[in-house]
């Protein structure tokens, strides 16, 4: 009767659970998500080949804070940057000093400022900046960097766009050289090398941007019109028009852009009719010099990826000041899965003034759902024990411990199964795992002093050693 009632009250705690958590929202915040062990296999393999590429041409590894003051954050992104900026509420009882009947409560902006004072970063180049000027008497100038990390943006969750994601950045600050540019083209190109993925670079000069304002007589209007003709492959050209109307460009204005937005042709025809365009705008003919420089040092590299011009890339990101570059997957519909560009005097706005940078950034998650989509992730790649020891009793697992231990001095992953239950659930476990050997070790091996080793694959046995198991897995 006791037994009994102890099996009612578990099902009784059972249900009430079930209950409590369909009363839970138990769901990842939307944009988000956990990641599996096998997905994080995955995840690093990205992850070292890009580390690997970085450290092949010098940068070296820095982190910087999830939080930043939002003074360091707001106003680097443009308008539409700043909304997606995560702000942090300040600590305590923030509203004590609020008073809700003036005025300037009723706008958001005054009143984000009165009850926020850091945020989630948008991005890693900005607190970079902040990072130089704060250690500029700890490093040396220039100064190659590379960060893999988070960062976080308020935005409308869809395929390939996330709130949270990972970013891994490398830049060059210190130095005006235009082969900086050059070297993080070749880099895109042994990163998706070595990822075993198709890609195109398309790459422009904000200088050329600031040129077609320049020629309409529109220079102030230059964040406006970068801003639309940056979703152009996005809405169509019809609709960046209607934009551009609306942020205050006239017929007139349109019909002097729309030659220059359609250009076709290779590289070198294009240059030559910017020139012609271009001939009475200084910084228009400066634009085109940097691009031709680029390209020029692109063709003696003999990179496999494909680099092309294209005029109408503009980045919406409002600190770039000269070349600018954005990375496409030809094999699948994808947004731009790498980006990045020269950024002038960004530093300045932290006291440091006259210090040039550039830099690009890849996008992890979007390469990770462009591998995922095409299988392209070696199969191997979720098997991160070699070896698992099965468990057939208290004197077995002892000395399984202790060859263990042997095999990982050896640098040979390998664990040993904690209970001794059934065999086939451990040989599930190994299976799960995608272990590829599994070592029985009963009372017969004890006395022999042998390792029975199984072929999780081919199914293959053979007795061994623990020297010759050892020369065996490191083949």
């Amino acid at each position: 009767m006791k037994k009994e009632k102890n099996t009612i009250f578990a099902v009784e705690n059972n249900e009430s659970i079930k209950l409590r958590f369909k009363n839970m929202n138990c769901n990842v915040v939307k944009g988000t998500r956990d990641f599996l062990p096998q997905e994080m296999n995955k995840r690093n393999y990205i992850f070292n080949i890009i580390k690997q590429v970085y450290n092949l041409h010098g940068f070296s590894q820095i982190e910087t804070p999830a939080l930043e003051n939002l003074s360091t954050l707001m106003g680097k992104y443009g308008e539409e940057g700043d909304k997606l900026i995560y702000k942090v509420l300040n600590s305590g009882n923030f509203l004590d000093k609020i008073d809700f009947e003036d005025d300037n409560t009723k706008d958001y902006k005054k009143l984000t400022n009165k009850i926020s004072e850091k945020g989630l970063r948008y991005d890693l180049t900005v607190p970079f900046a902040r990072f130089v000027v704060n250690n500029r008497n700890e490093i040396s100038f220039p100064f190659k960097r590379y960060q893999i990390q988070p960062v976080w943006r308020a935005d409308r969750p869809q395929k390939g766009r996330y709130r949270e994601f990972y970013q891994c950045d490398a830049d060059v600050i210190g130095s005006y050289s235009l082969l900086s540019e050059v070297e993080l083209c070749e880099m895109v190109d042994e990163v998706f090398s070595g990822l075993n993925l198709r890609v195109e670079i398309k790459l422009n000069n904000r200088k050329i941007l600031a040129a077609i304002a320049e020629i309409i007589g529109q220079e102030d209007k230059i964040i406006d019109i970068t801003v639309a003709i940056d979703k152009l492959d996005k809405i169509g050209y019809q609709k960046v028009c209607q934009e551009l109307k609306e942020r205050g460009l006239t017929d007139q204005n349109l019909n002097k852009i729309e030659p220059i937005l359609k250009l076709e042709g290779n590289t070198e025809t294009k240059i030559q009719t910017l020139k012609i365009i271009f001939q009475n705008s200084e910084i228009g003919k400066k634009g085109i010099e940097e691009i031709e420089e680029v390209f020029s040092n692109i063709d003696r590299l003999n990179i496999n990826t494909q680099v092309e011009f294209d005029i109408t890339l503009a980045r919406g990101l409002n600190y770039y000041t000269g070349a600018i570059l954005e990375v496409k997957c030809v094999e699948t519909k994808m947004g731009s899965i790498a980006g990045g560009g020269r950024y002038d005097n960004l530093t300045g706005i932290f006291g440091m003034p006259n210090i040039s940078g550039v830099g690009i950034s890849f996008g992890a998650d979007r390469i990770y759902d462009c591998l995922e989509e095409l299988d392209r992730f070696p199969k191997d790649i979720s098997n991160t024990t070699t070896l698992m020891f099965c468990n057939f009793g208290k004197e077995e697992e002892k000395q399984c411990m202790i060859w263990a231990r042997k095999l990982r001095i050896e640098k040979i992953s390998v664990e040993v199964y904690p209970d001794n239950v059934k065999l086939q659930k451990q040989m599930k476990y190994a299976n799960d795992k995608l272990i590829s050997f599994v070592a029985l070790v009963g009372e017969r091996e004890l006395e022999e002093g042998k390792i029975q080793l199984k072929d999780m694959q081919s199914g293959e046995q053979r007795n061994l050693t623990i020297e010759e198991l050892i020369a065996s897995l490191k083949q």
